[in-house]
């Protein structure tokens, strides 16, 4: 099945064009044609596409809104340019959307009728940043492809839908639950999904015997603890502000600093809000930037204080809530990286695992210098009895994979 995926956002769409079937998916032989994104929709649109021989090119293209850049990149998937060898719409036998927030009525992907469009409205003031224009990419991609074509809708939050009540619910007023529907959701459930079916795949362990403990670390991070391959807690909460340290995103706080800081800031709830989303993190801490990379540059090569000291606070909460994890889970049998920082920066994973020695977790220093640029593969020494491994994220693919099981009617492993 020649299936497209899509991630709409405000003025973006993230894409790809995957092979899969069940024989694929059975050998790990998915074929990605091409990926890429579009950029600056709304005027001139920067277009960046990337074929099976792995070079980025670059166009321009004016793309006015959302309909017009799927209806561009349909018709240059099936231009013989493209290189996928798709020469007409088609070919292009489904569709899989990235949506952020199922809400407590999608625990799976689903297939995308008008009660899915519905609930997906619904949840939009869980998510007003991002459904929206999820919704906007599913219009878009049945006005190039025309209805007959499935859609199929594939959670962030469905991932962390069988969290117990314990884990999920916040020490305020029940009935604040059961009117507004406050509690934990979590987010990128679809990457430590994604990771944790990598890893048993890489290690040969069955589903019912891990238990593991993902870490999603990049410009947004979040942490899971695995178990059986269902999560039973999550760093994220109602939004993805809490948890861990971010790019530009404080992770957790004290609740009353929020009208602390607007009484003496004179600002409003909704700036404090932005302050925590946009200003804070490794930038706030720092000062200087949000891209753990040039952090690492400055605190090698010019000793900066506070670069190092977001680096440290970044770890030391990583650090933290691995630990509290392996409690949850009563022991793991790894600690899986992934994402940008988690996979291609080894200083940081070694200053974590540093701090992890007592449960038995001791880097091969030599393995994780290795382990970066896309590979993959176990970083801890043999006589560790925690296990650390890196295992690249691939979200594209699992929506991939989901849009062909749920189009067929094919259970997913998980």
């Amino acid at each position: 099945m020649n299936v497209l995926v899509l991630n709409a956002g405000s003025a973006t769409v993230k894409f790809q064009v995957v092979v899969t079937d069940a024989d694929r998916i059975a050998a790990d032989q998915d074929a990605k044609l091409l990926r890429g994104q579009i950029e600056r929709i709304g005027g001139e649109a920067v277009i960046t596409v990337r074929g099976a021989d792995g070079v980025n090119r670059k166009r321009t293209a004016q793309l006015r809104d959302m309909r017009s850049a799927v209806e561009w990149l349909v018709g240059f998937i099936t231009d013989p340019e493209s290189g996928t060898g798709l020469s007409s719409r088609a070919e292009l036998q489904a569709v899989g959307h990235r949506v952020v927030h199922g809400g407590e009525q999608f625990r799976r992907s689903s297939l995308i009728d008008e009660a899915v469009l519905r609930g997906i409205e619904e949840n939009v003031e869980l998510a007003p940043l991002h459904n929206p224009h999820n919704l906007r990419g599913i219009d878009a991609a049945r006005a190039a492809l025309g209805s007959g074509v499935p859609q199929v809708a594939v959670f962030d939050t469905a991932f962390h839908q069988t969290l117990p009540e314990h884990a999920y619910l916040y020490a305020i007023p029940y009935p604040l639950y059961r009117r507004h529907k406050i509690r934990r959701y979590g987010f990128h459930g679809t990457s430590h999904r994604s990771i944790a079916y990598r890893f048993r795949k890489l290690t040969g362990r069955e589903r019912a015997d891990v238990r593991i403990v993902t870490l999603h670390l990049g410009n947004g991070c979040s942490a899971c603890a695995i178990r059986a391959g269902e999560s039973i807690d999550t760093s994220m909460g109602f939004t993805p502000l809490e948890g861990l340290v971010m790019g530009t995103r404080s992770g957790d706080i004290d609740a009353a600093l929020l009208d602390y800081i607007a009484a003496k800031e004179g600002l409003s709830l909704t700036q404090v809000e932005a302050l925590l989303n946009t200003q804070s993190g490794l930038l706030g801490l720092s000062g200087l930037t949000n891209d753990m990379r040039d952090l690492l540059l400055e605190a090698r090569e010019m000793q900066d204080r506070r670069a190092r000291l977001a680096i440290e606070i970044f770890c030391y909460r990583v650090r933290k809530y691995v630990g509290s994890y392996l409690a949850v889970l009563g022991g793991a049998d790894a600690v899986v990286f992934a994402g940008g920082i988690g996979e291609n920066a080894p200083e940081v994973r070694a200053r974590i695992a540093e701090g992890l020695a007592w449960a038995g977790l001791h880097l091969d220093e030599a393995a994780n210098a290795r382990m970066v640029g896309g590979h993959e593969g176990c970083i801890s020494t043999p006589a560790s009895t925690l296990q650390a491994w890196v295992v690249p994220t691939d979200e594209e693919l699992l929506i991939a994979r989901d849009t062909y099981r749920v189009v067929t009617g094919i259970t997913a492993p998980g």
